[in-house]
């Protein structure tokens, strides 16, 4: 398969060699104004015509169209294979070659998951609810190996700086979970900057996944590479992708 184009983020983690992943970035496409350039979300007020466009120059670079979820913030992991319409769903895996688990994401955190067998991949929407009810863990269950068996890599997502959050977010992470607390920095009264990094490195190695890469790039902080909800409100979406080669590395 051909390299990707440049500004996409390639994971720098030891996977092996049948697992392919890649965060999109924002240049490349058709998509003007608020959502330029290659915005790929269909549900964010951009021109359907573009996004069309879009997901096609997309396309030339996997080996089939993404498996698209209708994201919810919540914990519902599905069998990518088995995913003909979006369905309401918040994470996927899949064992079987040539099909693209993806999320959406435009500050949410994306977690993508492999084993070193190479048998199962995965990938989670990590937005502060969805990694505060569980959609990681949902992952981890649905994946059906033993978590010590795993590898994750976490995406570009908000930056700690800049995720400033009221107390209900901060109390959501620390029931049952009181650990949690480090992961909040104190700032005005009733206000928190939240670490959604560690946050997640956090429910991972609680669930016994030790091997965590990644956790460094800020969307809110790097305009000209990732949309940010957060910064601008009206904006694309990047796609998260991971899938398994097959056989003759198609």
């Amino acid at each position: 398969m051909s390299l990707f184009p440049g500004d996409w983020i390639i994971p720098d983690w030891p996977a092996p060699s049948a697992v392919r992943a890649a965060v999109s970035g924002r240049q490349g496409g058709v998509s003007q104004g608020a959502y330029a350039s290659l915005n790929l979300g269909d549900h964010v007020g951009d021109a359907p015509e573009a996004v069309a466009e879009n997901r096609q120059r997309l396309r030339t670079w996997l080996p089939a169209e993404p498996r698209w979820l209708r994201q919810i913030h919540g914990v519902t992991v599905v069998d990518a294979e088995v995913v003909r319409h979006p369905p309401e769903a918040d994470g996927s895996v899949t064992r079987l070659p040539g099909v693209v688990c993806a999320v959406l994401v435009a500050d949410c955190l994306p977690v993508l998951l492999c084993d070193d067998a190479g048998s199962v991949v995965g990938v989670a929407h990590g937005g502060w609810r969805g990694l505060a009810a569980g959609v990681l863990e949902q992952t981890l269950d649905r994946m059906a190996v033993a978590p010590a068996s795993l590898m994750a890599y976490l995406g570009p997502a908000i930056g700690p700086e800049h995720f400033q959050v009221g107390d209900e977010v901060r109390s959501a992470f620390l029931e049952g979970h009181p650990e949690a607390a480090s992961a909040f920095s104190a700032q005005i009264p009733g206000k928190w900057l939240g670490n959604l990094y560690e946050l997640a490195r956090q429910r991972l190695i609680a669930a016994g996944v030790r091997r965590i890469h990644g956790g460094s790039r800020c969307t809110f902080a790097e305009a000209d590479k990732f949309y940010s909800y957060r910064r601008e409100g009206a904006t694309g979406r990047m796609a998260a992708l991971i899938w398994l080669e097959s056989a003759a590395g198609e």
